[in-house]
């Protein structure tokens, strides 16, 4: 089982364009809703490859109830834990060349008795053995340390912690030694305070953020792939995309699918970004199906070339 953490839920409208123009009266071409927030994507990546999954989120207020409804009909496995405020929405614009640009709302404040509530609902909905994934930002009036204390919980239960997030919580994050952390490289660079601008950049990067204590780094790269840094082994990867859709979700469809083939190794990376490559050619945050994903266009290699540049995303 992985058991999903999203602190800060939301529903996804995505609205294809033809260009977009500053001040200008623009025409949506078609448009459609997602469930999403990180822990949800990768929940539903994972449901999409029939992998076995819960995810543990916030709900309230009409957008919560639109998307637990989304949920339901996806036929995934949640626990909600109700709160006052509303559930978030966000707005993603298109562009036909794949450029989106992404408008996201704050989310609601959680109160002290509500966060305690999602922390406990997390780590009941684990067993020995469980991978637990905490992922993305923090909804208004969460404590920054609040992915420590799950990381914590989870340790005395027997459960492997990844956590995908950045700033601050990311850096309160790391003494409580999560078994896997997913950094893309600009929040690699924020949170060591170290240039990220070529391979070897990053992987000086990612040897920092474990030394402050998280076993083992999996970077996202953009069109660069993705970087992998554990204990004993740096490993580079590559996927080619023939058709670019929108690259968001593409980092959760990485997380889902390295979690999903074993949280480590040569293997896992490889299906991480067969996953991801796949999440790239889907419209909107929809993720990848068994069926649509390729490890095919995947390249692996120990890193060699550290002083080529990153291109970005």
């Amino acid at each position: 089982m992985i058991v999903t953490v999203t602190p800060n839920p939301s529903v996804d409208r995505t609205l294809a364009i033809r260009d977009l123009r500053r001040g200008a009266e623009l025409r949506c071409e078609r448009n459609w809703h997602d469930a999403s927030g990180k822990g949800v994507n990768v929940s539903l990546a994972l449901l999409g490859n029939a992998h076995q999954t819960r995810a543990v989120l916030p709900a309230g207020g009409p957008d919560g109830a639109g998307l637990l409804a989304m949920l339901e009909a996806e036929g995934l496995d949640y626990v909600s834990v109700p709160i006052r405020g509303e559930v978030r929405s966000n707005v993603s614009l298109v562009e036909p060349d794949g450029t989106v640009t992404k408008i996201n709302e704050p989310g609601p404040e959680l109160s002290s008795d509500e966060v305690d509530a999602l922390l406990r609902a997390a780590l009941e909905a684990v067993n020995p053995g469980d991978w637990l994934a905490g992922c993305g930002s923090l909804a208004p009036g969460m404590p920054v340390d609040f992915y420590a204390e799950l990381v914590d919980g989870g340790h005395r239960r027997g459960v492997k912690v990844g956590v995908d997030t950045s700033g601050p919580p990311l850096a309160r994050v790391l003494p409580a030694h999560p078994d896997l952390v997913k950094p893309n490289a600009e929040e690699l660079a924020d949170v060591t305070g170290m240039p990220v601008t070529s391979i070897g950049e990053a992987v000086a990067a990612a040897g920092r953020v474990r030394e402050l204590g998280a076993r083992a780094v999996l970077t996202s790269l953009g069109a660069d792939g993705a970087l992998l840094v554990e204990a004993t082994r740096v490993i580079h990867g590559e996927a080619v995309v023939d058709k670019l859709e929108s690259a968001v979700g593409a980092g959760d469809a990485l997380f889902a699918g390295f979690l999903a083939a074993g949280g480590a190794g040569v293997e896992a990376l490889a299906a991480a970004l067969g996953w991801a490559a796949a999440a790239l050619r889907q419209p909107g945050t929809r993720m990848p199906t068994a069926a649509e994903v390729s490890r095919g266009v995947v390249t692996i290699h120990d890193v060699v070339d550290r002083n080529r540049r990153l291109r970005g995303d």
